[in-house]
């Protein structure tokens, strides 16, 4: 061979010497670069690589477990629902009687005494007529115009409060067809009664509701709890 060939290939293969020398040390500095390798002066993990970060001194490690916790306690002081408003009156229906006593003694417990009431639902049906006063708001506000009605000469009323509809109403009478109801009112027209009204009463069901009187957020809140464990009823504010 003659001597310019063969200077030709060491030329050749100390130019590939350095290529792949080169291209080596490229590819250690990018894996470096990129946090494969570690640190080579201590072959330092995550822990040190945060001592290098700006503000490292407020940055902590925290185990898995705490972590998750922490960020289910943040979620959960996020989405935490408002709690529900106090209500004057809250009605709660529709039991069957088989529900409504287990119902009772799930509510006994949170002794509301006088505040809670169990009526009858309407039925369909009109059973009978009623000649009444509308409700006068309060125990007072009824005695006062039992007064009135006792001035003019009225002496067969009942002051209702048993009925939740008609509560601190005041009933004239009950008539069978709307027609008796009807001459009922019109002779205490006649007497200076001018607020009596006619209205048909329905006769009850089976269904059975439970009033509650001047219920406060957590008190509600412990009552519709309750009540999600009858699929059939639901909850609404009253009057």
């Amino acid at each position: 061979m003659p001597p310019s060939a063969s200077s030709d290939n060491r030329g050749h293969i100390v130019l590939k010497f350095i290529f792949w020398t080169l291209l080596a040390a490229n590819a250690a500095l990018y894996a470096y670069g990129q946090g494969y390798l570690g640190h080579f002066s201590g072959n330092e993990r995550e822990p040190a690589r945060l001592q290098h970060q700006l503000n490292a001194d407020k940055l902590a490690l925290i185990a898995a477990p705490k972590a998750g916790a922490a960020v289910a306690s943040a979620l959960a002081a996020v989405v935490k629902p408002a709690a529900p408003a106090a209500a004057a009156c809250l009605e709660i229906g529709n039991f069957v009687l088989a529900d409504a006593l287990r119902f009772e003694n799930q509510v006994g417990p949170l002794n509301l005494g006088d505040r809670q009431s169990r009526h009858n639902l309407p039925g369909t049906e009109i059973s009978s007529y009623i000649v009444y006063i509308p409700s006068q708001g309060s125990k007072d506000g009824a005695d006062k115009k039992a007064g009135e009605l006792k001035q003019l000469g009225v002496s067969n009323y009942f002051i209702m409060n048993d009925n939740p509809a008609m509560r601190w109403g005041i009933s004239l009478g009950v008539f069978k067809t709307e027609a008796a109801a009807q001459n009922e009112l019109a002779a205490l027209v006649k007497q200076g009664v001018h607020s009596a009204r006619v209205a048909p009463r329905l006769s009850g069901s089976k269904l059975l509701a439970y009033q509650f009187r001047d219920v406060d957020g957590d008190t509600r809140a412990k009552l519709e709890k309750i009540q999600l464990g009858y699929a059939s009823t639901e909850t609404h504010v009253c009057k």
